[in-house]
């Protein structure tokens, strides 16, 4: 896929995009969610342009991760390949 940030938290989609898309088929949360529709729009064929964004450090607070988004983020993504080159998504 042509992203260099898959996990971009802003994002827009045409209505086209996402009157294609089967949007019952998007089974992820958080990151993985974001990394789903990107790839489901690039494999329908459509273009995905990426506006960069700077961000400064963190003063205050904590991340927002926790151990379940990191293992969505990684198994996710392997079992969206693995279905798109092997098989029906779902």
């Amino acid at each position: 896929m042509p992203v260099k940030d898959a996990t971009a938290g802003f994002v827009c989609y045409t209505r086209k995009v996402l009157e294609t898309m089967d949007l019952g088929d998007i089974r992820f949360v958080g990151y993985a969610f974001q990394i789903e529709m990107k790839f489901t729009a690039w494999k329908l064929g459509f273009r995905i342009a990426e506006v960069p964004i700077t961000f400064i450090d963190r003063k205050e607070g904590y991340s927002k991760m926790s151990k379940g988004i990191v293992k969505e983020g990684i198994f996710g993504v392997l079992k969206i390949q693995w279905h798109s080159l092997f098989g029906k998504r779902r």
